[in-house]
């Protein structure tokens, strides 16, 4: 079920209004009774739920005005400060501001302009600081009539200029059907060649006038070919310049998100209490605009798991016999046609043994199981949804979210490959393999089971032919030993569930042997067809579940073709091993029952719908009060809760949960906007299980958290 913004939207609006006329007449309040300190605690409540709720919806502008003026209230109320004219005066345009921001959004404006001069005036007012008036008449948001920047690199780069996406998708898009009508041409051309040499194999008698006759015919054939020949390998030339021309108009350098990732490392290392430098190099290297677009969660969320769960404390690394700081090196290169992107840590390692003991606990395979397996084989359950060694979850790791998804977006949407290589004590690398664009890709056209498909050519490493007897037996499978490496092989129609088209006893077998980097598997084919440049298109919607399938191309005179995903041939080699234990459902029979605690009600909403579009009865309370009161009368699965809200506080709860024999085990999320680490450490102290901050919230963090925690 579909989570329906616009409803979502409108409360947050309703409430949002609601809370800022609050704090307005708390304001006014004030200033004739400044020692109200209910009244300061109602602001403080009011800025605080604008502040979490808009951080939920993703309005990070009006998020960071209210925090700002929750700063000053806080000051207020330790009274570090005073309340006097100029603060309240700021108060008051903070009030001001962001019922602008709601009138801007409630006209369809997703981002309203941020109010940085006045978030800049509360943060001095919130250190005691005077917040500076302006010494001239210059209105706050008057232009400063210097250039912008954008306007500066314009003149700079006058010899640039913008083109929108969708004509460039366009003419790739001809570009492709060009190269289509190439490959026809080239058909003509091999009709052509038959019928000359049909022509020289019936040559007649000499001298006779069929003889001169065929002789002309010949000749003109002849000619024909030639000149045919001639002009297709022109405009093969020529398609091919402007193809590389059309490809770079929507490509973009990898420092596009490469140098955001210095400033994200620093920040998350500080909050983590670690020193760690990162290097980086191939940011020159350019991939198409589509790629770069979708790549940049992936390798933050690798970054991320690098610096939580590889990256040691500074006491670990020194009783480790290692340098204080650690080191993250990203790096890029060329390499076959596709572009290399490499992200090594000099960490701790994944521990092997955290891993199979997480597997056997999901269910996920038996102990002979496990130990029969490689490391290679084990460390795959990584990529599964919910899988995490970690013994705590924060919005930073340990929820069990993330390498599905990185493995999802660099497999699946953007046909790549991933690999892991890592030793325990000596770090973990990230290989990944990219093609250099998502328009057009070099494939190799072969049958299989009396149809016809195509691999990327960067894909296939060759095509040999065997003897039946080359072929080994490793355990049930069939293998070819090639070069020192004992290669599995499989019948890719029998992958396909296709009928074989021969016997399967002929003398030669032809074999394509497929990578996915470290990873190599034989396919037995019918025949090769053809390689060769062409479009590729994403299958249709109802089409998507077909994991082995990763698009379509059109060949010759309209003749569509499957293109074949290598990394999930390979895995479904893998799963023809034999079937695993299906995971245990938790709780089978009936729906787990979830209690929301927050005093928002847009958050509130938010958290309800997510978990009841994932199969999760819900209910919801607005204190921690009132959520002691439902505990009383039965048991929950899993309990979601807020820190800051009036009577009973989110850490509060936690702690008299914990006391409570029937709640000792309870999950217990803490959803909030306070990102502090000494927050997620009393999280830990009161009994919490997860800690998740709002601003790096999504719809699935929720429900994966809850699905890995009652597991």
């Amino acid at each position: 079920m579909a989570i329906d913004r616009g409803r979502l939207l409108e409360r947050f609006l309703q409430e949002a209004r609601e809370g800022r006329a609050a704090m307005e007449n708390g304001l006014v309040s004030m200033e004739s009774n400044p020692a109200g300190v209910e009244t300061l605690d109602a602001i403080c409540r009011a800025a605080h739920t604008i502040k979490g709720s808009s951080r939920m919806m993703k309005f990070p502008q009006l998020s960071s005005l209210a925090h700002r003026m929750e700063d000053v209230l806080d000051a207020l109320k330790r009274g570090d400060i005073s309340c006097d004219t100029l603060v309240s005066s700021l108060l008051f345009r903070g009030v001001d501001a962001i019922g602008g921001m709601l009138d801007r959004i409630a006209a369809g404006d997703p981002q309203p302009a941020p109010a940085d001069e006045l978030c800049a005036q509360l943060e001095l007012a919130a250190r005691g600081e005077s917040g500076g008036e302006r010494d001239d008449d210059t209105p706050a948001d008057a232009p400063s009539g210097e250039p912008s920047a954008d306007l500066r690199a314009r003149a700079a780069y006058d010899d640039t200029f913008r083109v929108s996406a969708e004509k460039i998708d366009g003419l790739i898009r001809l570009m492709g059907e060009v190269s289509a009508t190439e490959n026809r041409s080239a058909g003509t051309l091999s009709c052509l060649r038959r019928a000359l040499r049909l022509c020289e194999s019936l040559a007649p008698a000499p001298g006779g006038s069929d003889a001169t006759r065929l002789d002309e015919l010949r000749g003109a054939l002849a000619d024909a070919y030639s000149s045919l020949k001639h002009d297709l390998l022109s405009r093969e030339t020529l398609t091919r310049r402007m193809l590389d021309i059309s490809l770079a108009l929507r490509t973009l350098p990898l420092a596009t998100v490469f140098d955001a990732f210095p400033r994200a490392v620093r920040d998350i290392a500080v909050s983590l209490g670690k020193e760690v430098e990162l290097h980086v190099e191939g940011g020159d290297i350019e991939l198409d605009k589509i790629i770069i677009e979708k790549i940049g969660d992936p390798l933050l969320h690798m970054l991320r798991n690098a610096l939580d769960h590889g990256i040691e404390t500074r006491e670990e690394r020194l009783r480790a016999g290692k340098v204080e700081k650690g080191a993250l090196h990203l790096s890029a290169w060329l390499e076959r046609g596709s572009v290399m992107i490499l992200l090594r840590d000099d960490g701790r390692g994944i521990s092997m043994e955290k891993i199979r003991a997480r597997a056997l606990r999901r269910n996920l395979a038996d102990r002979k199981t496990l130990d029969a397996m490689s490391d290679d084989e084990v460390r795959e359950f990584i990529f599964l949804p919910g899988f995490s060694t970690s013994e705590f979850v924060t919005d930073l790791s340990g929820r069990g979210v993330g390498l599905d998804v990185v493995r999802k977006s660099i497999v699946e949407d953007l046909r790549g490959s991933i690999r892991i290589n890592s030793r325990e004590g000596a770090g973990t690398s990230f290989h990944l393999r990219l093609p250099m664009n998502l328009a057009l890709f070099r494939l190799l056209f072969v049958s299989a089971g009396g149809m016809e498909f195509a691999f990327p050519a960067d894909a296939v490493e060759e095509v040999l032919t065997i003897s039946s007897d080359d072929l080994v037996k490793v355990v049930d499978k069939k293998a070819v030993r090639l070069r020192n490496e004992v290669i599995p092989v499989e019948d890719l129609a029998d992958l396909l569930s296709l009928p074989r088209a021969g016997t399967g006893d002929e003398a030669g077998m032809l074999i394509a042997i497929v990578s996915t980097g470290k990873e190599k598997l034989g396919l037995s084919l019918d025949g090769v067809v053809n390689e060769e440049s062409a479009a590729v298109k994403p299958l249709p919607p109802h089409l998507k579940g077909i994991r082995v399938i990763s698009g379509v191309t059109v060949r010759g005179r309209g003749k569509v073709v499957a293109v074949l995903s290598a990394p999930c041939l390979c895995a479904a080699a893998r799963e023809s091993k034999g079937p695993r234990p299906v995971p245990v459902e938790a709780q089978a029979g009936r729906a787990p029952c979830v209690l929301v605690v927050d005093d928002s009600i847009s958050t509130r909403e938010i958290e309800k719908s997510i978990l009841e579009a994932h199969g999760y009865q819900v209910i919801v309370v607005g204190d921690g009060l009132e959520a002691l009161e439902r505990t009383s009368e039965r048991v929950f699965d899993a309990i979601v809760t807020d820190i800051e809200m009036p009577r009973l506080d989110g850490f509060s709860l936690t702690e008299r949960l914990r006391e409570d024999e029937r709640h000792m085990h309870t999950p217990i999320i803490i959803v909030t906007s306070r990102e502090r680490e000494e927050d997620r450490r009393r999280g830990i102290m009161v009994g919490a299980n997860a800690y998740i901050v709002k601003g790096a919230f999504d719809q699935g963090s929720l429900v994966e958290t809850i699905d890995n925690l009652i597991a």
